[in-house]
């Protein structure tokens, strides 16, 4: 299948032009198992040849590895890409979740590791990964818009935040988009977030497109795979969505297309404000993935994908992480 010449859109009114598809670089520092740096590194660079200008991080990453890795694969290569970090998120040497810290002198320690880690001396945009319960978000985004008019980030973004806090971090400062799950399994965000950013001309980065590699029958890395905890790849919940991941192989193949290719093809016809992010790590899913690009499904194929996403069994998160998010509130 050919792939199509990369579209780029305005991201949110008051954002950045992207390229329609971005790179979310999560993968490549083992939150699914072991990667191969160099091929990761290559991935980056042939993406940015294919037209992609977003890069998506966190500073948790591999606890900084992830930054370090895209510092090495944009020396030289900078001005070629626009950088999303996420912050915030405190983490254990073992790896555990120690909870998110939103504190104003937080986030611009936070800035200040990251800008060395990138070797880059702005942020292009900078979200705080999951909203801080004690600290109002108007604090936070009001200290990201200080490094703004500071000159060491370009734009503010919001990760999992629910309609309301979107509309009061709106009224700080203007926010360009908001980064949220979103995939054929996970659509909850239609119901409030979605329309709560389309009134206020914020756009959106989608990740899990693939809902980390469920709707194309991947399974879990052993040891480093944090998948292996996630109730949609446990128990009878797994047996149960290898069923409808068949059903969505069948659509694909109906289509000349991969089960990925029709996931993220279906994120492409909710809307240019929509903009996914796709994880891949290797050269050969990077090329997989870009070629969504051209699949035109039509009506009918979006209505059997999204009655096969409909019924996967699971949470996306266990119920402790639930409870986290503030995008989960009623």
């Amino acid at each position: 299948m050919a792939i199509m010449r990369m579209k780029h859109v305005r991201l949110g009114q008051d954002g950045p032009t992207v390229s329609r598809i971005g790179l979310g670089c999560m993968a490549m520092s083992g939150m699914y198992g072991p990667s191969d740096e160099a091929e990761c590194i290559a991935t980056i660079h042939a993406a940015l040849e294919a037209g992609i200008n977003l890069l998506d991080t966190g500073d948790f990453y591999g606890m900084g590895h992830n930054e370090m890795l895209i510092g090495r694969a944009l020396e030289g290569r900078r001005h070629e890409a626009l950088i999303s970090v996420k912050f915030g998120s405190i983490r254990a040497p073992n790896g555990a979740w120690l909870g998110v810290d939103g504190r104003p002198q937080a986030v611009k320690n936070f800035l200040a590791y990251t800008l060395q880690r990138l070797r880059t001396d702005h942020i292009d945009i900078y979200r705080l990964s999951r909203v801080d319960p004690a600290v109002p978000i108007e604090e936070t985004v009001g200290a990201i818009a200080e490094m703004v008019k500071a000159g060491f980030v370009r734009y503010i973004g919001l990760s999992e935040t629910g309609g309301e806090s979107i509309r009061r971090a709106q009224l700080t400062h203007p926010v360009c988009d908001v980064q949220i799950e979103y995939s054929l399994a996970s659509r909850g965000m239609e119901r409030a977030i979605l329309p709560a950013a389309r009134e206020l001309g914020i756009g959106i980065t989608a990740y899990a497109l693939l809902s980390r590699g469920l709707l194309t029958g991947s399974k879990t890395g052993g040891k480093g795979d944090f998948r292996g905890h996630l109730p949609r790849f446990s128990g009878e919940n797994y047996e149960r969505n290898q069923r409808l991941v068949m059903e969505l192989a069948q659509l694909a193949g109906e289509n000349d297309a991969t089960p990925a290719q029709i996931a993220i093809a279906w994120a492409l016809t909710k809307g240019d404000d929509i903009v996914p992010l796709i994880g891949a790590r290797t050269r050969k899913q990077l090329k997989e993935s870009l070629g969504a690009l051209a699949i035109r499904l039509s009506t009918e194929d979006i209505g059997r994908a999204e009655r096969i996403g409909a019924e996967i069994a699971g949470e996306r998160y266990d119920p402790t992480q639930m409870r986290m998010l503030d995008s989960e509130k009623a």
